[in-house]
């Protein structure tokens, strides 16, 4: 469907789901998906950041809380906006080259490499390489890849993943880009090219492409852009990646071999510069998180809350997979957006309401980086103390009965303990991250209420290496993940599974609430550092603290 036709057509598109609560009585899984059918229809265009899709899809779950008896909790309503700006890489103005031996090597764009307007501006880069392994610098865990290297003026190249014996959440923190870019600055590097592991490929190369040609969005405050500062950033193509090291003193499949092997990785000079000319565009971007209270029973705990979170975005219109430009993401993360409307309704409607007060985030630009929820958290409509867990959904994916969960983060704080007496008593194994080199610990909104020192949970149906439910979940991450086939056709969606879970999160979100004690960070926890001193709730005021 194009624009035109679309602006249309979507006020007629929308209207007969406007509110749900007052259609006929439907199964839970039924509900769920009815929102699903809404937020990722053509009619949205892929609810990009910025985009008119998304600010369809805002007003849409503004009205689903409201009805539901959510009261928002900004002066501005239910919306809080941020001001942005997008940036689009110009390929045709643009180049990227390695200099060996006195000759220049052209790379291709989108076949040999892609180009990040992550880090840097409008320019030249024209710098020696140097291949440092994971790339990671860890030192509560006496690992650093960097240790006497000098990299001042130079490109590192680095391998996706880390070494086994480093605990997922930690490796995760380290190796995001917020943390690589604060150790890579303070080195005087001045790029990056990241080289994948094809063991631990999430999509195919074309998808990639398709990905990092989206334009790049940042906030107009600079201080919020903690993850740039490079003036480079390169991801190769895997088949590709040998390029890199020719001449060098190890191949590109030594070094694949050596991390499947857990083997230290060695440090290198490469025989090559790294030649690059950047061309970036930029414009401003307006978008919005939709942030919405339902105000605990309690006169004293009303003062603290339980945070919900899930995206409401996705990638929108991008390059055509058969014909369909529509990047609709149903699971990614139209599936979380509708757990949380659930959640609410479910609350709404039990006899007793909790006693801590429930925050509903959907929020922005998690496909660009995080961005609604670092806003959310860095400019909190509510103290940050006064927030007392977060539990994150993205894409937890519905495919198969709930049996198991795996809760990212359930070692680090004390929110382990309502996970485990939920779990057992609706019959809910609980599973570790069978995964831990996917970094899911840091890659959704989660992260940002961790950094802000609120202990928080990030939910997935669980499954264990080599079952019948992994090979389904690759076989989706392999066709549908950022795709436009991620959509209202793709099959298996268990929607009964999901009904399980929304009573799951609901439970879980009422032990929380209901505590005589918030959680707290495990004493052994490396994420305690980020706690911020609280101040207990004070004596319960003479009038009702149920209005933020």
């Amino acid at each position: 469907m194009n624009r035109a036709s679309t602006a249309a057509a979507l006020a007629l598109f929308i209207a007969p789901f406007i509110s749900l609560a007052a259609e006929p009585p439907a199964s839970e899984g039924d509900r769920w998906w009815k929102h699903i059918e809404v937020l990722s229809s053509d009619a949205l265009e892929g609810r990009d950041t910025g985009s008119k899709g998304y600010e369809t899809a805002a007003g849409y779950v503004s009205k689903e809380l409201a009805a539901l008896g959510v009261k928002p909790v900004l002066k501005t309503g239910f919306l809080q906006p941020m001001a942005l700006q997008s940036r689009r890489l110009v390929e045709a103005k643009s180049s990227v080259a390695l200099v060996r031996g006195g000759q220049t090597l052209p790379l291709v764009q989108g076949e040999d490499v892609m180009l990040s307007t992550q880090q840097g501006d409008s320019g030249t880069v024209d710098a020696p390489l140097v291949f440092v392994g994971y790339g990671l610098s860890i030192p509560e865990k006496g690992h650093d890849d960097f240790a006497g290297l000098d990299l001042k003026g130079k490109v590192v190249v680095l391998l996706q993943g880390g070494p086994a014996n480093i605990p997922g959440p930690l490796k995760s923190h380290f190796g995001s880009w917020t943390e690589r870019v604060k150790v890579l600055k303070r080195a005087g590097a001045v790029g990056v090219v990241y080289l994948q592991n094809p063991k631990l490929l999430e999509l195919p190369w074309d998808r990639m492409v398709a990905s990092i040609r989206n334009p790049t969005v940042l906030f107009t405050d600079p201080s919020l852009n903690d993850s740039r500062g490079l003036k480079v950033g390169v991801v190769a193509n895997v088949a590709h990646s040998q390029k890199w090291f020719e001449g060098a003193p190890h191949t590109y499949e030594e070094l694949v071999t050596l991390a499947n092997a857990d083997q230290p990785l060695p440090k290198f000079d490469l025989p090559s510069r790294l030649k690059v000319k950047l061309s970036i565009e930029s414009k401003p971007l307006k978008s919005m998180n939709v942030v919405g209270v339902m105000p605990g029973s309690d006169k004293v705990l009303a003062k603290e809350y339980v945070v919900l979170s899930a995206h409401l975005d996705h990638v929108g219109i991008g390059d055509p997979v058969k014909g369909d430009r529509i990047y609709n993401g149903a699971m990614d993360n139209a599936s979380g957006a509708a757990a949380l409307l659930e959640v609410a309704r479910a609350l709404r409607e039990q006899p007793r309401k909790p006693k801590r007060s429930v925050l509903f985030a959907l929020v922005t630009g998690e496909e660009k980086g995080l961005l609604g929820s670092k806003y959310f958290a860095s400019r909190p409509p509510v103290p940050i103390t006064s927030m007392v867990a977060d539990f994150n959904l993205d894409m937890f994916m519905p495919h198969w009965p709930f049996t198991a969960v795996v809760a990212h983060g359930k070692d680090e704080s004390t929110l382990s303990v309502p996970l485990s007496e939920v779990a057992a008593q609706q019959g809910v194994r609980v599973l570790a991250d069978p995964e831990p080199d996917r970094n899911l610990f840091v890659r959704s909104d989660q992260y940002s209420f961790i950094r802000e020192g609120v202990p928080a949970l990030f939910f997935k149906f669980g499954y264990t290496l080599g079952s019948d439910e992994h090979k389904l979940f690759k076989q989706w991450l392999t066709e549908h993940y950022h795709a436009p086939s991620d959509d209202l056709s793709q099959q298996p969606v268990d929607r009964e599974g999901a009904a399980r879970f929304i009573a799951f999160l609901t439970a879980m979100t009422r032990a929380v609430a209901d505590a005589p004690e918030r959680p707290r960070w495990n004493d052994d926890s490396f994420f305690r550092r980020f706690a911020k001193p609280v101040t207990e709730p004070a004596k319960a005021p003479s009038s009702p603290a149920a209005k933020p």
